[in-house]
């Protein structure tokens, strides 16, 4: 079952890190992953290493990020100092879809691929939707994902009328739509329509890329759930059915992130956070953001 909006309240489906949520495609993807946005490639094998050992399941990379190489070997090394099996993790990538043809597409996937070192994906995303710049991308990850090379095959950044797009022509519907979401940027009617549509929701950013940290009703909350300010940030989203990805290069970091399913935040709570929105990005606005 997926988690939509109407799962929210007492009923809390990811329970724990290893919780993972079914997707449309049937994939199981985890809760809660690390992605390794603005980590250095040379510094990204030790930062999944460590969170494969500390109890992360899902790995979030881009080729755009420059550091699939080095996800590539620290799950390799994750993997080999934990004896868990390839099965046993979700990796994801995304492909930078500057106006890609099918076949410029699924030759950037294959490069993707030879970078990571893998045999297969479990989740590949159209990383932005571009100036209508999707439609041959799609089709070319719909091929990917029927031949067995992609698990699941989902977008980011897409807001509702690129999506209204995509499924007019589309034989496979996104698992997930990664965006930015924190409570300064709820994007409720983008939620809505993706729960609508069976497709699940998958923060980045969910801390507001740090700016939320001294926010003063976060941190009111955080004192009376004697929690962190990141701690009641990635309950909020989780809490609401929310797939959640958030960077870390410690490894105390990446457990206090993981030590958030041991508290409630009120219904009261809930509302003062939501109660933030104001539209606001730190990320570009998929509506103007276009890299042709």
């Amino acid at each position: 079952m997926m988690i939509t909006e109407k799962n929210k309240g007492d009923v809390f489906m990811i329970e724990k890190l290893s919780d993972t949520v079914t997707l449309n495609s049937g994939s199981k993807i985890p809760g809660l992953g690390l992605g390794v946005f603005q980590i250095p490639e040379a510094e990204t094998a030790e930062v999944v290493k460590q969170a494969i050992i500390n109890g992360y399941r899902l790995i979030d990379t881009a080729a755009i990020y420059g550091n699939e190489t080095g996800t590539g070997e620290g799950i390799k090394q994750g993997l080999q100092e934990t004896g868990l099996a390839r099965e046993e993790l979700f990796v994801t990538s995304k492909l930078w879809n500057d106006h890609l043809t099918y076949d410029e597409t699924i030759h950037a996937f294959n490069e993707s691929l030879a970078r990571l070192n893998l045999e297969y994906l479990d989740l590949y995303l159209i990383h932005w939707p571009g100036n209508q710049a999707f439609q041959e991308s799609w089709r070319a990850l719909e091929d990917l994902y029927a031949a067995g090379k992609i698990k699941a095959i989902g977008v980011s950044n897409f807001q509702i009328h690129h999506l209204e797009q995509l499924l007019a022509a589309a034989k496979v519907v996104p698992v997930v739509n990664q965006i930015e979401l924190h409570p300064k940027l709820t994007q409720q009617d983008l939620r809505d329509f993706c729960a609508e549509k069976g497709i699940a929701i998958q923060a980045w950013s969910p801390l507001m890329q740090g700016k939320l940290l001294k926010e003063e009703t976060v941190l009111a909350i955080a004192d009376a759930q004697q929690k962190s300010a990141a701690q009641v940030l990635l309950r909020w989203a989780i809490q609401q059915g929310i797939l959640v990805n958030v960077k870390s290069t410690h490894p105390e970091r990446m457990r206090a992130n993981a030590a958030i399913f041991d508290f409630h935040l009120s219904e009261d709570e809930m509302a003062r956070l939501n109660a933030l929105n104001e539209d606001l990005r730190v990320g570009p606005d998929p509506d103007t953001f276009d890299f042709h």
